[in-house]
């Protein structure tokens, strides 16, 4: 008897033990799930909140800063440090290896020349068009990148991918028809910022495939913001430098310069935190959901938007491309894989980190 009593606390015990780990990982599971969810929302509230912040400093007459070329430089001054001390002071973030002299001059030096190209021109763009507009322009960017891919032999022609971008296109057509202040200058420099950041794409690609390295957020940005910054800076002393000068300007608003760089690296690093518990797919639809968050409530917030129902309708053909586009490219991407990776692997950083960085 007493050993059938004891086989009963011990099977009791088991069970308990049991019971009690499932009611762990339950709980580990929700909080994981949880801590996804924050990521995608503070991805989507930084970057949205940071298209909405620079067009308000470039054209706001209480900060009096229509600098779009000083305020991407200061952007990329403030990274770099910002990257120097989190990676090699508080050690915080570690710089991925690999990285030789030759691979940063024929490749590094390229994507921070356009990546600063991007940042120049899209902020520009903001001095002439509305944010809802620009952002549906940038719906074009596919059709860039594909156009440039083919042109470097990354891409192959297919019917689909020519109906994909006949979509696309066919979108963004519409969506320019329906608007209503079209300033042709601001599409010619945001026009100018996708050419750019399609060709940082590609520079990106061929490092990637060709060269083998893999960088996640944090390294890319390391290794390309000074460079990024010394592009930005030969340019500006001629462009800008002597106009701040005559207006006066260096007695800009420290705090809500420094907010808005800061704004800027905390928006790379929601990109990182994202990429590191979520997948590919994931922060793409995200991406597709801050771009609407992007159009609508910047109608809310500028005077100078104004949608019409052609503008909606041709930015949700564009955007239903753009989604085609991007079930394409995860299939693609995911069809030679033999091994299986986890969410957040290095290999989709550098592809992911674009989505990002170019929201200015």
């Amino acid at each position: 008897m007493k050993e059938r009593r004891r086989s009963k606390v011990v099977i009791s015990d088991h069970h308990s033990r049991s019971d009690s780990m499932a009611a762990d990982r339950s709980k580990g599971v929700v909080r994981d799930e949880f801590a996804t969810y924050a990521y995608i929302l503070l991805y989507i509230a930084l970057s949205s909140g940071q298209i909405f912040f620079n067009k308000w400093v470039l054209s706001s007459k209480e900060i009096n800063f229509p600098y779009p070329l000083g305020l991407t430089l200061l952007h990329m001054i403030f990274s770099s440090v910002l990257c120097f001390l989190l990676t090699k002071v508080l050690k915080i973030f570690k710089v991925e290896e690999g990285m030789t002299l030759e691979i940063y001059v024929t490749s590094v030096i390229p994507i921070g020349a356009m990546f600063a190209m991007t940042l120049w021109l899209g902020n520009t763009a903001y001095l002439y068009i509305s944010v809802s507009f620009a952002q549906m322009l940038k719906a074009i960017m596919p059709v860039a990148v594909f156009v440039l891919g083919v042109a470097a032999g990354l891409e192959m022609m297919s019917c689909r991918m020519l109906l994909i971008m006949s979509i696309i296109s066919f979108g963004v057509l519409v969506a320019s028809y329906g608007e209503l202040n079209i300033n042709w200058i601001g599409v010619v420099y945001q026009m100018g910022g996708v050419v750019g950041e399609a060709l940082r794409l590609i520079f990106m690609e061929i490092l990637v495939k060709r060269k083998g390295i893999k960088l996640n957020p944090i390294s890319l940005m390391y290794y390309v913001s000074p460079c990024s910054a010394v592009c930005l800076f030969l340019p500006w002393i001629f462009l800008e430098k002597s106009k701040m000068e005559g207006n006066g300007t260096w007695n800009f608003h420290f705090l809500v310069l420094t907010l808005n760089s800061l704004c800027t690296f905390a928006l790379n690093l929601s990109v990182f935190l994202v990429i590191s518990h979520t997948s590919a797919l994931t922060i793409r639809v995200a991406g597709v959901v801050k771009d609407w968050v992007v159009v609508l409530v910047s109608a809310l917030l500028f005077a100078d938007t104004k949608l019409t129902l052609i503008n909606l309708f041709g930015y949700a053909i564009a955007i239903a491309g753009v989604a085609a586009y991007n079930n394409h490219k995860l299939k693609k991407e995911a069809s030679p894989r033999v091994t299986t990776e986890t969410p957040g692997d290095n290999s989709e950083s550098i592809a992911l980190v674009s989505q990002a960085n170019t929201e200015r």
